[in-house]
């Protein structure tokens, strides 16, 4: 059967199908990470936990960018908001981070110039019509939103519109799966691998991955019937002891991805090493501006200086991003740590673990 409607993606008989064919086939204790935290939240509103075997687990991984952003990122952007004649624009699940001394949004409600931003060329807009004025735009993502991002950039350098910069803060998410593999306490049997991402990157992005480690994966949309056939394909190449690299999303993914968005990423940024919360520097993980675009790089452009930066204590996101915990054995979950004063960025993003557990967790 060919699907081609969103709502064939949501038809109960075809998810009752999926949850039969996956209870008859899992035989063995499975854990499965969603590296997306679009998953992640599609996973609880749908509530495919809940029907899902006891044999099988699924944890949620580092795929909110917001979550993953280092606190020495975090404490660089708030301080660059301290800068005279600057303009800061963000997306919004940023402004609520709480950084080591402050956030955004307390530094919005002394007085700095910061404004959410609903594309980059929003940001952009915003710096050709206040030339007295530097506009920095926080970019935060992953391999989804960086073209965005690449592509203002290359816009601003073609309309010379110099006082629009970037700080660059993105991450890459093969090499994240590289440290997750070589983390110590992780145990993960297969990876449900990011609809959106690998719209971009393409399925040949993890091949390299797969063939050092021979680990079960599958590209996944969105809809309760895209997780459902994942997790399927997933526990059957667990069981039947053949792991493969699968695309269950092939009406959006392809093999070689989309290589416009490719070009420009790779015209715009070079890989670099990345610290991660909670996970470290991994390396070539991230993406620095290339130097013929350096006038557009807000690294350089300004003397940023972060001395103190602490993660919060207490605060249990590095064993939440890394699926070591679920947010209910943080200590600071529902007490201290909750949507409307957040600890820790993992209650704050809309794709944060905890903040799904504690919309939909019962």
């Amino acid at each position: 059967m060919t699907l081609k409607y969103i709502d064939e993606y949501r038809d109960s008989e075809l998810a009752r199908h999926l949850i039969d064919k996956i209870k008859s086939t899992s035989k063995r204790p499975i854990r499965l990470m969603e590296v997306c935290g679009t998953h992640t939240v599609s996973i609880f509103r749908s509530g495919i936990r809940s029907v899902l075997p006891e044999t099988i687990s699924l944890l949620s991984g580092p795929g909110c960018p917001v979550c993953v952003t280092d606190q020495t990122d975090i404490d660089a952007f708030i301080e660059l908001a301290k800068f005279d004649d600057v303009i800061i624009t963000t997306f919004g699940d940023l402004m609520r981070v709480p950084g080591t001394n402050s956030s955004l949004l307390k530094e919005r409600a002394a007085g700095r110039d910061i404004r959410v931003a609903y594309s980059t060329f929003d940001a952009l807009e915003i710096a050709k019509k206040n030339p007295d004025k530097k506009v920095v735009f926080l970019g935060v993502g992953f391999e989804t939103t960086a073209p965005t991002i690449a592509a203002a950039i290359f816009s601003a350098a073609e309309m010379n519109v110099d006082n629009f910069s970037v700080i660059a803060a993105h991450k890459l998410v093969p090499p994240a799966l590289e440290a997750l593999m070589a983390a110590e306490n992780v145990q993960i049997d297969g990876f449900i691998l990011p609809g959106h991402v690998s719209v971009i990157i393409g399925e040949k992005a993890y091949q390299p991955f797969f063939k050092q480690h021979q680990i079960p994966c599958v590209i996944a949309g969105f809809e309760p019937a895209d997780i459902l056939q994942a997790i399927s394909m997933l526990v059957e190449q667990i069981e039947t002891g053949r792991p493969a690299l699968e695309n269950a999303y092939s009406r959006a993914v392809t093999f070689a991805g989309n290589t416009k968005a490719q070009k420009l990423l790779d015209d715009v940024f070079r890989p670099a090493d990345a610290c991660w919360r909670a996970i470290g520097t991994i390396p070539q993980s991230g993406l620095k501006i290339r130097n013929r675009y350096e006038r557009h790089d807000a690294a350089k452009i300004f003397d940023i200086q972060v001395t103190d930066s602490m993660d919060p204590k207490g605060c249990a996101c590095g064993e939440v991003l890394t699926g070591i915990k679920t947010p209910p054995e943080c200590p600071l979950y529902k007490t201290v740590c909750t949507p409307i004063d957040p600890v820790g960025p993992c209650m704050v993003s809309t794709e944060g673990t905890c903040a799904a557990y504690y919309k939909y967790h019962i």
